[in-house]
């Protein structure tokens, strides 16, 4: 058996295991999950803007919220296990391609496995919490966010680092933003499967919930991008203190109460995508 053979074998395989039921499970309840996280993310942000203090309003305050509630370990290990599903699919995205005509394209194929690794790192970072890692899934994103950017600055041309990987982040958020605007989430949704009611709220939720979460990001790489340039890394920040300081603008605490819902109806939006999306 010669080597393009075997080669063609091992792609067969990985293609039919991307098709598995148990690989659209995954999928589907990854999608169930990310929609807790940020459901909840929202609601820390919105109790922020309304209150003027609160709990952290990023990833590790959700799992503090999960953690808290009864039955909060069990939950704990469905939502870390749920994230797993997610970067297993995304993996099997990178390996044998994404649905639709141009999914085995280098850079779809590429984009897969960065959100494979960056779900498998929140995975394990929940999957850690619930384990007993206090440190590991509820840690405060503003703090990590600092460290990192502090290590990073003290490297061989770590301005340039920072700067780049702010500049690339804040491009990704305008992107997202963008692409939601447009509606591109229609390429990857069951839009015959809806009502015309359910269509509306899809388009609803996914309009305004991809934007705010496009502007959060956005913001947060000019963070990372104003702490290169002034080699400050206490101005990078993570997704609370980039909420926070929505506060500070001219609109005040209410363009945080916009962006929060947002958030809110990103949540949800994933709840449909677990629903109607294309796996």
């Amino acid at each position: 058996m010669d080597t393009r053979s075997v080669a063609a074998q091992g792609r067969g395989r990985a293609r039919r295991a991307a098709n598995s039921t148990a690989m659209e499970a995954g999928a589907r309840a990854g999608f169930v999950a990310r929609g807790v996280i940020y459901l909840l993310v929202g609601a820390l942000a919105l109790r922020i803007a309304l209150s003027g203090g609160g709990k952290q309003a990023d990833r590790g305050g959700a799992v503090a919220e999960v953690s808290g509630s009864p039955f909060g370990g069990i939950l704990l290990w469905a939502l870390g296990l749920a994230l797993a599903g997610m970067a297993v699919w995304r993996l099997s995205e990178a390996l044998s391609g994404q649905t639709g005509p141009d999914g085995r394209e280098p850079a779809k194929r590429a984009m897969a496995a960065g959100r494979s690794v960056f779900y498998g790192c929140v995975a394990y970072s929940v999957l850690s919490f619930a384990a007993g890692d206090s440190g590991s899934g509820s840690g405060s994103s503003d703090r990590q966010s600092q460290d990192v950017t502090a290590r990073a600055l003290d490297w061989p041309g770590g301005q340039w680092i920072v700067g780049v990987a702010g500049g690339a982040v804040a491009c990704a958020g305008l992107w997202i933003a963008v692409r939601a605007l447009l509606r591109k989430f229609h390429e990857h949704l069951k839009l015959s499967q809806m009502s015309r009611r359910t269509r509306r709220a899809v388009d609803f939720t996914g309009v305004f919930g991809g934007a705010a979460r496009g502007i959060v990001f956005a913001t947060a790489g000019g963070f990372a991008v104003a702490a290169a340039i002034g080699h400050r890394p206490d101005r990078s920040k993570g997704m609370d203190d980039t909420l926070r300081s929505f506060t500070g603008t001219p609109a005040g605490p209410w363009l945080l109460v916009a962006v929060a819902l947002g958030l809110v109806a990103f949540g949800v939006f994933s709840w449909a995508n677990a629903r109607y999306r294309e796996v």
